[in-house]
C-alpha cells in the first residue's frame, strides 16, 4: 500500500521534472502564482488576517464556488458550519495556480485545522487538459499534507458544469475527476464524488441548481452541505442541537 501511495503522489513529482527540462512546456497549474487585480490581494490578505486570529478547525478551499459560501450559501454555512470554527478561503476565479500560491503565502500559516473541504479546478477546464489540472490539484494536495500534517483533507470531484455529460469543459473535468481520485490513500486523504446529487437521473444539471450552469444557488449549497455533512459530523460530531439540517431539493 505504501508503494502504491508514493507512485500516485509521485506523478506531479515527475510532471514537475519534465517541465523543467530544455523544450519542454510547462504546466502553469502547478506553478504557483498570484492574480494582478487588487480585490483579489485584499482578500487574500483578509485571509491571512483570519487564520492568524487562531481558532480555525475546518477550512474550505477553493475558486468562486467556495467563495459563494458568504453569497448564495450563506444561510447554509451558518446552519453547518457557524459553530464549528470554519474558515472559507475560497476566491471567485481561481485557478490551482492560484491557491498554491495562496497556501504559499499565509492563507495556512500557523493553524493546524481537523478537516480541509478542497474543491477547485474548474477554472483550468478551458486552457488545461485533465492531466494538467490532475497534477495541480495533486500539487494542492501535498502542499496540504505537508505544512499541516495533522489535518485530514476532503477532496471533492470538481463539480459539474454545463447542461449535461455532453459539454466540453465538463468532459474535461470528468477526466479530471478520475485521476484525482487516485490521491485517496484511505487515511489522511479522502476523495468523495458528490456530483450526481446535482444532477437529474439523466445527469442533467438544471437551473433551479445552479442558475448559470456553474455556480450554485442557496439550494445548490444546500446539497452540498448535506451531500458532506457525513464525513464532517465523523470529525466534528452531529450538528449542535437548534438550528435544523436543511432538506435537499429535488432536481427537476
Amino acid at each position: 500500500m505504501k508503494m502504491l501511495h508514493v507512485a500516485v503522489y509521485g506523478m506531479i513529482g515527475l510532471g514537475l521534472i519534465l517541465c523543467q527540462a530544455p523544450g519542454v512546456v510547462a504546466n502553469d497549474a502547478v506553478v504557483p502564482v498570484p492574480r494582478p487585480q487588487e480585490w483579489w490581494m485584499a482578500r487574500h490578505n483578509s485571509m491571512n488576517e483570519r487564520v492568524k486570529q487562531g481558532n480555525v478547525d475546518l477550512i474550505f478551499i477553493g475558486d468562486s464556488i467556495t467563495h459563494g459560501w458568504e453569497g448564495k450559501g450563506k444561510a447554509v454555512w451558518d446552519i453547518y458550519y457557524g459553530n464549528r470554527n470554519a474558515v472559507n478561503l475560497g476566491i471567485g476565479g481561481d485557478r490551482t495556480q492560484h491557491v498554491l500560491w495562496r497556501l504559499e503565502n499565509g492563507n495556512i500559516d500557523g493553524i493546524s485545522p481537523k478537516l480541509a473541504v478542497v474543491m477547485i479546478g474548474t477554472n483550468n477546464s478551458r486552457d488545461n487538459t485533465p492531466e494538467e489540472i490532475a497534477e495541480g490539484v495533486e500539487a494542492i494536495v501535498k502542499k496540504l499534507r505537508t505544512a499541516l500534517p495533522e489535518t485530514k483533507i476532503l477532496l471533492l470531484a470538481i463539480f459539474p458544469r454545463g447542461e449535461n455529460d455532453d459539454d466540453p469543459l465538463r468532459q474535461t473535468n470528468m477526466k479530471a475527476n478520475k485521476l484525482i481520485a487516485k490521491l485517496d490513500d484511505g487515511k489522511m486523504v479522502q476523495f468523495v464524488d458528490i456530483n450526481a446529487k446535482f444532477l437529474t437521473k439523466d445527469r442533467v444539471l438544471t437551473r433551479a441548481i445552479m442558475p448559470d450552469l456553474l455556480h450554485p444557488n442557496e439550494k445548490g449549497y444546500i446539497i452540498w452541505a448535506n451531500a458532506i455533512e457525513p464525513y464532517v459530523a465523523k470529525i466534528f460530531g452531529p450538528l449542535p442541537s437548534g438550528p435544523q439540517e436543511a432538506k435537499d431539493p429535488v432536481p427537476a
